[in-house]
C-alpha cells in the first residue's frame, strides 16, 4: 500500500515556530536536517493527514497541520502505533516507535485540540531512523 508524503516541516528548537520545507534529509537518530527538537528513539514524528482532518471536523475547525508540531504529513495509509513496522518514504527507511502522545501545549494552539488526537491516534506516530536519505514533497510513503 503506497501513499504520499503530502508536508514536511521542522523546528530550530523545541517550542520554535515549525517551518514548512519542500525537501530534506534525514539522519540516523538526528531525524531531519535542521530540526532541534527530536531525540534518539523518536528523531522522526508522523502524522496521518486523514486522522488530522477527523480532529478537526471534531473541533469544528480547519487548523494548519503544523499545529500538531509534527515532522511529516502523510496520506493515502493506515498510519498506526504498531511499534516495529517499518515506513519507507523518499530513500529514508523509519521504524515506528510509538504513539506520539498529545500534550497540553496542543491545547495551546487550539483548545479542545489535546482531546481531538487522542481517539484512533490521531496524534500520529514517532519514529527512529533505520536508514538515512532524502525526502521531498510528493514521495511515495510505503508502510512494510
Amino acid at each position: 500500500m503506497a501513499g504520499t508524503l503530502r508536508a514536511i516541516a521542522t523546528r530550530s528548537a523545541k517550542y520554535a515556530v515549525m517551518e514548512p520545507q519542500i525537501f530534506t534529509v534525514i539522519g540516523v537518530d538526528v531525524g531531519l536536517a535542521g530540526d532541534g527538537a527530536r531525540k534518539p528513539g523518536s528523531a522522526v514524528s508522523i502524522l496521518s493527514w486523514e486522522k488530522w482532518q477527523a480532529a478537526c471536523a471534531a473541533l469544528g475547525a480547519d487548523l494548519p497541520w503544523t499545529f500538531r508540531r509534527a515532522n511529516l504529513l502523510v496520506a493515502g495509509i493506515p498510519l498506526m502505533p504498531e511499534k516495529g513496522r517499518r515506513i519507507s518514504i523518499g530513500s529514508a527507511l523509519l521504524e515506528i516507535t510509538g504513539e506520539t502522545d498529545p500534550c497540553r501545549r496542543m491545547d495551546d494552539q487550539h483548545m479542545g485540540l489535546m482531546a481531538a488526537l487522542k481517539p484512533d491516534a490521531r496524534g500520529g506516530v514517532r519514529c527512529m531512523v533505520i536508514e538515512g536519505g532524502a525526502v521531498a514533497l510528493g514521495d511515495a510513503v510505503h508502510l512494510l
